[in-house]
């Protein structure tokens, strides 16, 4: 895979690395089940990494080089097209054309994206092959969705990389967990305001800042919602958000960068326009 490094013209965000959270012995958590049903599907986190100071790297593409700029605003936009990659017949073919304020570059780097995502992501299909590879849940499977984390990868040289991506997503209604999209997410520091320009109005970046964590052996677990002053009851700890974007391997009507839905869809940038949300919608 070809390694893309972001634009030279583009500011590097090179905020503070908040430290990820230590094991401080066993925790008493009492999370009332309507809670966990209820909180938010994933997270943004803040990790202490080695690697952090290392030169950023972005991995979209088998072949053609992919610039990735930075975005600063967009209205993003669905595809006139249905995203259904695993219809029958489907041959995978990545079609986003069709969006009003869509560059060609920009078109194009949405669609290696998604494709490569497509090839890649699958190697993760079951959630025991993710864990031999160092990811962990967060147990949140109880809402529809259940997310696996790789703490290691979240500032290492990767980013938009299918075959490093710091999230997983699993769907869990059908009874046996089902790979239905990476979530990746960029390097602590990073805001909604430096993310890359991957897909312009196609791709819609997003951050959680409400939620609470626990500690399960070094692994944080979300455990419930920030209090109305925004932080979090002791000994829950609230993490640093990073914006992430998903990319499905799965149809979805509001296209393959769709965040989740209701509770779940996290904040975006302010002044911009979800790009879809089929709950709220009806």
């Amino acid at each position: 895979m070809s390694e893309v490094e972001s634009s030279s013209a583009s500011p590097a965000a090179t905020g503070p690395i908040g430290p990820r959270p230590r094991p401080r012995g066993p925790s008493v958590l009492v999370v009332p089940v309507l809670l966990v049903g209820v909180v938010a599907l994933i997270i943004g986190v803040s990790v202490s990494g080695a690697s952090a100071a290392k030169k950023r790297k972005t991995e979209v593409a088998t072949t053609a080089p992919v610039t990735a700029e930075h975005d600063h605003g967009t209205q993003a936009i669905v595809a006139p097209k249905a995203y259904d990659p695993q219809a029958k017949g489907s041959t995978k073919v990545v079609d986003l054309s069709g969006v009003p304020g869509v560059t060609p570059a920009e078109q194009s780097r949405a669609e290696k994206l998604v494709a490569v995502t497509l090839k890649e992501l699958p190697q993760f299909a079951t959630q025991a092959a993710a864990e031999a590879k160092g990811f962990h849940s967060i147990h949140d499977g109880a809402t529809g969705f259940e997310h696996l984390i790789n703490w290691d990868y979240i500032n290492d040289d990767h980013t938009l990389d299918p075959n490093y991506p710091e999230s997983l997503v699993y769907a869990t209604g059908g009874g046996t967990p089902k790979l239905v999209s990476a979530m990746f997410m960029l390097k602590t520091g990073e805001t909604l305001d430096t993310v890359p320009d991957v897909g312009g109005p196609l791709t819609q970046w997003h951050i959680h800042d409400n939620l609470c964590f626990s500690n399960d052996g070094g692994n944080p677990v979300v455990a419930g919602l920030t209090l109305p002053d925004g932080s979090c009851r002791a000994p829950l700890q609230k993490l640093t958000p990073v914006p992430m974007l998903h990319v499905w391997i799965v149809k979805n009507a509001c296209g393959p960068f769709a965040a989740l839905e209701g509770v779940g869809a996290g904040q975006i940038k302010p002044g911009e326009k979800r790009a879809c949300d089929t709950v709220h919608s009806h």
